[in-house]
């Protein structure tokens, strides 16, 4: 990385990756979860991390850059 442009892209594309992963797997833990009050939390995190995932894409629109994500190894 040359630029702190860069340093700011790769970040992006690190965090998107995570909420992309989160996204998927947020649901299906809901289906999992046996406490009332888990599954609501669950799902309620669920809505707010598609939130998350559409504003990052916004981002990657206002940069002209596509929304792609970068292996963020912590969530693997």
């Amino acid at each position: 990385m040359k630029t702190l442009h860069d340093v700011y892209v790769s970040e992006l594309r690190d965090i998107y990756y995570a909420e992309k992963m989160i996204a998927e797997e947020l649901p299906r833990m809901a289906n999992k979860a046996t406490a009332p009050e888990l599954k609501v939390a669950f799902e309620k995190h669920a809505e707010e991390t598609k939130v998350h995932v559409e504003r990052l894409e916004k981002i990657f629109d206002m940069l002209e850059l596509a929304h792609r994500g970068k292996t963020c190894h912590a969530i693997e």
